[in-house]
Parts: C-alpha cells; structure tokens; sequence
C-alpha cells in the first residue's frame, strides 16, 4: 500500500481518533500528538491492514489504549491534567449563549464521569457508533455498554436538574 492509498483508507476517521484522543487527554496538543501517534502506528501495518473487518475500530481501539498509557504515565509523574475551555466568538443572541452554557455544563459532567461511562457516551453519543462497534472497541459485551450508557446519561440529567432545575429530553 503506497502513502496515497493509506491516505485515503485514515481520512474517514481521522477526526474521530482526534476527539476521542481529545476527549480523554483533554489537551489538544496532546490529542493531536496521540492522533499522529495513532496514525504512525497503522502506517508501520501498512501491509497487513486489509486483514481487519473493521479498521476504523481497531484506530480506535489504538487510540483507546494510547491515550489510556499516557494518563497512567501522568499519574505515575504526578502531572495534573488541566482542562482548556473553548474559546467561544461573542453570541449574537441570549438562546446562543444559553445554548452554549448547557453545553460546557454537559461537558463539564462528562469529563466527570468515570472514565467508562466517558468512552462510551462519547463513541455513542458524539461519535454515533453503533453499539456492535462499541463493543469490539470497549472490549465489552453490547448489554454492559448499554448498561454503561444509560447510567451515564442518566447522571448527566439528574446533574442539570439539580443544577439548572430543569430536565433535558
């Protein structure tokens, strides 16, 4: 497989390795570091990526695994992960803003989560993954990750309630 070829195998997922890399490293140097990573990874098996079912979900489980290495790294360094908040352009609105601040809450209480119950609503809920492909990537059975999913969500809705005082859909 020449570079052309593997180029245009990655593209379709490359931004998915970047924000599940992103979602768990926080840092998007450090997510862009992963994805480089990742990516150098798949290019040493140039040669034997056609024997995968499913490549995309092997880069995640890559970038899974990767990025899981670097937190424990950290914590053995006793390095802090400190969270970047995103810049947001002045709203034109009150419901943008309003928008946006539920979001960044939701944000907030995903990266809170138990790291799990953050994979999982992020392959699901951010990156639409079917729950089959959760599965293969989790290294779980589809029944714990829906198990997961709904416990997780439901800490999301139970956290904006109590905080906002009202429900989400």
């Amino acid at each position: 497989m020449n570079q052309n070829e593997f180029v245009k195998l990655i593209t379709p997922f490359k931004d998915k390795v970047f924000r599940l890399a992103k979602r768990l490293l926080i840092s998007t140097e450090e997510a862009e570091d992963a994805t480089q990573e990742v990516l150098v990874k798949l290019w040493s098996r140039n040669s034997s990526l056609d024997d995968y079912n499913n490549l995309e979900a092997f880069a995640m489980t890559i970038t899974k695994n990767y990025c899981l290495d670097q937190l424990k790294s950290k914590r053995a360094g006793n390095l802090k992960i400190v969270h970047t908040n995103f810049d947001n352009k002045a709203p034109s609105s009150d419901k943008i803003l309003e928008g946006k601040d539920s979001l960044d809450w939701v944000e907030k209480i995903i990266d809170q989560l138990p790291e799990q119950q953050r994979l999982i609503i992020q392959l699901r809920d951010i990156e639409q993954y079917e729950f089959v492909e959760i599965a293969k990537i989790m290294d779980m059975n589809e029944t714990a990750i829906r198990v997961a999913l709904s416990r997780a969500r439901k800490t999301i809705r139970e956290f904006m309630i109590k905080t906002h005082s009202y429900g989400i859909g």
